[in-house]
């Protein structure tokens, strides 16, 4: 292929940066996108990250205690691997059809500040571009202890282990860990999660974080506080994880093990410094409250730029970035509100807004309304189900009525959680919450009875 000029340049196929190259090429920019990996095509959201991890925690809720645990697993990868095959090739064609936009494979490296190279085996092209868009995500962190095994994996390769580990050792304790921890326990297989830290869940509140680790105990997790790995090793046939806890060692034997130590940002093969683009003491991208580098006309969207690391964050950068190049420009991150997250374990723990510390911290008057699942009469959905775990939590500002955070543990909590965040966006009161018409048996219901008794916070 000839070296291209083009308006604008995306660099990796993620949620924010293949938005910005479809939304402007119907607009009739010219657009280059170019990925590395052609089993990248659409991002990691589709083909390694939420999407395929969340259909596997859905086909592992689904197996009974009768059911084969190695033979629903590998049902159930070949159905995350279908899933997966048939979005990668939509989103190719949908970029694919849009006459302004080119899309390269190849590894690309600034050469300029508006010219990067991009390298394929034997191939080389140079694209020239007046706009350029650093959309290459992250990867999973390396551990920092010696790793002599065949058997370690991460959040990617781990979703291909073959076969099922009848022991699975997990190492971290954060959302990741988390999901997979509880993902594997309901395949079949034992589980020992090591968290480094001696909180569990540390920012979850504690009774919210109780809950969760008493869900994951009952599915027959084993969950270590305080665990500093030292090493692990193949020895004999199986695999050994050396750590720490206090002033103990320990050694666990496993058939395999899961590192969920992070995330790292992919930027030290780009060659950024040539451009002139600043990056922090990790190696992600410094940009500012509109997403630009230290180079004027060089973004940064997705995980890169060391933001929330969400899909919909990513789509929101993409909403910043597209109105700098053909908008207003008056768009920027402070704009974002209630932000709310979900940790994908069975059932769904979604987070919005405050936790106790921060809102004591805020000096606000602060009441609590808080109720178990299993006890909340005009919910019955949970039951209906049979998936009676977790609760329902919300913050108020006494002095406005006014939402300032809230935890839903429970089904649908992934639903509910996004109702919350777009009520204290719009300074919703929790009266009218308490108060609205809810479809019934639905899990939003759930709001008119526990925000019918509140306490102070700390009371």
């Amino acid at each position: 292929m000839a070296d291209i000029d083009v308006d604008v340049l995306v660099i990796g196929w993620g949620k924010g940066g293949k938005t910005l190259a479809g939304a402007l090429g119907r607009k009739g920019r010219s657009v280059a996108l170019v990925e590395q990996s052609t089993a990248m095509y659409g991002g990691s959201c589709i083909n390694i990250a939420c999407i395929p991890t969340k259909d596997l925690v859905h086909s592992a809720s689904e197996r009974r205690p009768e059911d084969d645990p190695q033979a629903w697993f590998t049902t159930a990868v070949a159905g995350r691997d279908a899933l997966t095959e048939k979005l990668r090739a939509r989103n190719h064609a949908m970029l694919a059809e849009v006459d302004t936009v080119t899309l390269i494979d190849g590894h690309a490296r600034f050469t300029g500040a508006h010219e990067v190279q991009v390298s394929a085996g034997e191939d080389t092209l140079t694209v020239h571009a007046e706009a350029i868009i650093i959309n290459t995500g992250t990867a999973p962190a390396e551990p920092r202890f010696p790793v002599e095994s065949s058997r370690v994996f991460d959040s990617t390769t781990i979703q291909h282990v073959d076969p099922l580990p009848q022991r699975l050792v997990v190492i971290g304790g954060g959302y990741v860990g988390l999901e997979f921890a509880g993902m594997f326990s309901k395949f079949g297989s034992q589980v020992t999660l090591i968290d480094h830290g001696d909180t569990f869940m540390r920012n979850e509140d504690r009774d919210v974080a109780d809950a969760a680790r008493t869900l994951l105990e009952e599915t027959g997790v084993q969950i270590i506080l305080g665990g500093d790995v030292r090493s692990i090793r193949d020895e004999a046939g199986s695999t050994t994880v050396a750590l720490a806890v206090g002033d103990q060692s320990r050694t666990l034997t496993t058939d395999a093990v899961l590192v969920a130590v992070g995330r790292r940002p992919v930027t030290a093969e780009l060659g950024l410094a040539t451009a002139g683009v600043a990056v922090d003491e990790r190696g992600y991208v410094v940009v500012d409250d509109r997403l630009r580098t230290s180079v004027p006309h060089i973004f940064a969207v997705g995980d890169v730029n060391g933001g929330p690391q969400f899909t919909y964050i990513s789509l929101d950068d993409n909403r910043i970035v597209m109105d700098q190049l053909d908008g207003s420009g008056v768009r920027s991150t402070t704009d974002r509100m209630a932000v709310p997250y979900t940790v994908f374990l069975t059932p769904p723990l979604g987070r919005v807004g405050m936790n106790e510390a921060q809102a004591r911290e805020s000096g606000r008057r602060v009441l609590v309304a808080s109720k178990p699942i299993a006890d909340i009469a005009a919910m019955p959905r949970p039951k209906i189900v049979g998936e009676t775990h977790g609760l329902i939590k919300l913050l108020i500002d006494a002095d406005t009525d006014l939402v300032l955070g809230a935890a839903v543990f429970s089904i649908d909590a992934q639903e509910v959680i996004n109702l919350v965040a777009l009520a204290m966006r719009h300074d919703v009161t929790a009266a009218e919450l308490r108060d609205s018409i809810w479809t019934h048996p639905s899990s939003t219901e759930a709001l008119n009875e526990v925000l019918a008794a509140r306490h102070p916070l700390g009371s």
